[in-house]
Formats: C-alpha cells, structure tokens, sequence
C-alpha cells in the first residue's frame, strides 16, 4: 500500500493512527490507491470539526480602548 501510494510505511502508520502531520496530498494518494478519491468530497462537505478548528484559528475582533477613570485624571 505505501509503495503503491509512494509514501513511506511510517507515513502511511501515521495516517492510519489519524496523525494530523501527514499531508492532504498523501491523504488523496491513499484514497486514490483505495479507489475512494471521490468521497474525499463528501468528507470536505460535512467536516464541522475541520471548521471549528478553522475557526478557532481565526484572529479575535479588535475592541477600541475604552475610556475610564485614569484616563480622565
């Protein structure tokens, strides 16, 4: 299977284990080798834990600074 999805056997384990390391494009050629590359779009449609992740990673909203009692002394 590594051979035929030219990867090696540790990063074909690490993909096996969920290993978030391992490259798209090595997920694709496993998923290809399997014959399974066209649910690869139905995985992408309905990943809510991949977009909780994205949007964790997103940047918190700017808040102007306020005013307050030290600032008027």
């Amino acid at each position: 299977m590594a051979a035929r999805a030219l990867v090696s056997r540790p990063t074909l384990r690490r993909l096996e284990r969920g290993d978030l390391s391992v490259s798209a494009a090595t997920l694709v050629r496993v998923l290809e080798v399997l014959s399974h590359a066209d649910d690869l779009n139905g995985i992408v449609e309905h990943d809510d834990l991949g977009q909780q992740i994205a949007d964790a990673r997103l940047p918190l909203p700017h808040r102007p600074r306020t005013r307050g009692l030290a600032d008027d002394l």
